[in-house]
């Protein structure tokens, strides 16, 4: 597996963000199924929560840093 991370990251609406990764492919992640299987992510069920992300430097996080996605994963799903 590549070592990748997020350069850009977009907002698009719902549970969806439009993703740049450091090898240059973009896509759009919907989050909705992951949010629902994965309790800890609870949290970001609220779309205003889900969408106040930021970029730590390496992907994308939620909650002052206490919720995160590995970048890999983002890349594969």
């Amino acid at each position: 597996m590549e070592l990748v991370w997020i350069t850009d990251a977009r907002y698009v609406g719902g549970y969806s963000l439009e993703l740049t990764f450091s090898n240059g492919k973009v896509k759009v992640f919907d989050a909705k199924d992951y949010i629902a299987s994965h309790p800890l992510f609870a949290a970001l069920k609220d779309q205003q929560t889900f969408s106040r992300f930021e970029l730590d430097g390496w992907t994308v996080s939620w909650l002052n840093g206490k919720l995160d996605i590995a970048p890999e994963y983002l890349l594969q799903a």
